[in-house]
């Protein structure tokens, strides 16, 4: 026989064998003795999160292997170290990374037996006296919990439980009543921000990118990667009222890379993982999709034409795969990177394609970037995950008119209206104990920080009124930094396990130029 003829044969059967070579044939039996009971017996999730690639893949193999045998602190992952030798962790680490023989699917019917109202009464008022736009919600991911920390003064409102995995950072209704977060493995929760408690629950998906709030409140968008669905919930019930699967013209279904919210179009858009489009979907009744434009119609007209609600998508062509998003302070334009430092686009939502093209390399992440005003005009600022620089871009012409070198690739740049200053971390480098402060004016770095020598340090919010800077010190045994925005100067510590996002209310629902949405 041909040796292509047998290859083409054989390699069907040598890639059903790969994973059993991988991680040995004991490993399932190994996940249903020890794991099965947190975690699911289809590794989809339980007490314990999904242990699939979607939701454990960024961890290396040595680090899944030292969860297995050590646990987590201050959480109900316990050690194997004594149960299991050291083969039997390998295998089961590289179990729970491997790709699950068959894609799962979560229906319709699955979201809404997942739900759970925990308080079916809504707080009529806040419990306390701090200043609602004042709040921060700050996420540690070392214990799964989250803080309402009151920005004033700096003290804790109210310390619960979430989800492991919180992803997407925290979203707010319009009146501050409630804040929304979205795991991993595809829980999200519904807190009551006034009365502190939490409201409800539900699992949108296998495996979530992030969620977005309609800009009346009504309606919570979930982007999924598994299944490769939009979820439409409704946010007074949580409960979902249509399930969109992902997919292009041509039918190649893709995973959700993200999705915001449009508040001045009245809509959400959708970033698409593996397919050449962006999508808007319009929330508002009476909006439909004519020949590719969004139109809002008044009851009772009629337009036979036209792609109807709820929720109709508008599909948008892009020259290439677009993977992070980031959009003018009109929403008019949507700045977008596509992948391997190929050049990203900018898509004018107005007329439905692209009208430029960035010169953007080293993965910018363009959904943690900053708009600013600096001699009159509009100017966008972005870290990069493989580059130590920060990108500078003119939003009228397209041009990037400058780059400020940093000491090494960063996660976070944060800035606000009333500062001078944008700061940015190197959280992805051998600097990560360093963050360092930008001069908008001269675009230059002023101060590099060092607040918690070797360890990982980032993801700077500010006060409502920006006047405080906060700082995460993203150790087990970490801690809030709080630095007078003017001066520079460290004003508080507040220990936390592990602190990662912080979300300030205000910020969030004002639509600060520098924090993202």
């Amino acid at each position: 026989m041909p040796l292509r003829a047998m290859i083409r044969r054989t390699l069907p059967f040598l890639l059903m064998l790969a994973p059993a070579l991988a991680w040995g044939q004991e490993a399932p039996t190994l996940y249903a003795g020890h794991c099965a009971a947190c975690h699911g017996p289809d590794r989809l999730g339980g007490i314990g999160p999904a242990l699939i690639p979607e939701t454990v893949g960024h961890l290396k193999p040595a680090q899944l292997a030292a969860t297995i045998a050590h646990g987590r602190m201050q959480t109900e992952m316990p050690a194997f170290a004594g149960r299991l030798t050291a083969g039997e962790i390998t295998a089961l680490a590289a179990y729970v990374a491997s790709p699950l023989a068959v894609e799962p699917h979560w229906s319709e019917a699955d979201i809404r037996a997942s739900r759970t109202v925990f308080e079916p009464h809504p707080a009529a008022h806040p419990v306390f006296k701090a200043d609602l736009m004042n709040l921060f919600t700050v996420v540690e991911a070392g214990d799964h919990h989250a803080i309402i920390l009151d920005g004033d003064s700096f003290t804790p409102l109210a310390r619960f439980k979430t989800r492991p995995s919180l992803h997407g950072g925290a979203k707010y209704s319009p009146d501050a009543h409630y804040v929304y977060l979205a795991s991993r493995d595809g829980w999200v929760q519904k807190y009551d921000l006034w009365g502190l408690t939490m409201a409800a629950e539900v699992r949108a998906g296998i495996n979530t990118r992030n969620i977005a709030v309609s800009d009346d409140g009504k309606w919570i968008a979930v982007g999924n990667t598994l299944p490769r669905t939009l979820v439409i919930l409704d946010a007074a019930t949580m409960l979902p009222v249509k399930v969109i699967p992902v997919a292009d013209r041509a039918g190649h279904a893709s995973r959700v890379s993200a999705v915001y919210e449009a508040p001045p179009r009245h809509s959400f858009i959708v970033a698409l993982k593996d397919v050449k489009e962006l999508w808007e979907i319009p929330t508002r009744p009476g909006a439909e999709v004519c020949q590719g434009a969004v139109r809002t119609y008044d009851a009772g007209m009629e337009s036979p034409a036209c792609r109807k609600g709820p929720f109709p998508v508008r599909r948008i062509a892009t020259e290439d795969v677009l993977d992070d998003f980031f959009f003018d302070p009109g929403y008019h334009n949507v700045m977008a990177a596509a992948r391997d430092g190929r050049p990203g686009e900018v898509v004018n939502l107005d007329v439905g394609h692209t009208i430029a093209t960035l010169d953007l390399s080293g993965m910018p992440h363009l959904g943690s970037g900053i708009v600013f005003r600096r001699h009159g005009r509009w100017l966008m600022a972005t870290p990069h995950l493989k580059e130590g620089k920060v990108s500078v871009i003119d939003m009228t012409s397209w041009k990037t008119v400058a780059v400020i070198n940093t000491l090494g690739p960063g996660f976070f740049l944060r800035g606000h209206e009333k500062s001078r200053y944008a700061w940015v971390d190197n959280a992805a480098s051998p600097a990560h104990d360093k963050v360092q402060v930008i001069d908008l004016d001269s675009l230059k770095i002023v101060k590099t920080l060092q607040p918690a020598p070797g360890k990982t340090v980032g993801h700077v919010e500010f006060t409502h009124d920006g006047r405080y800077a906060l700082l995460s010190d993203m150790e087990m045994q970490g801690a809030l930094i709080v630095y007078d925005a003017k001066t520079l100067r460290e004003v508080k510590r507040i220990p936390m396990v592990k602190p990662i996002g912080k979300y300030n209310v205000g910020n969030k629902l004002e639509y600060s130029t520098g924090t993202s949405h």
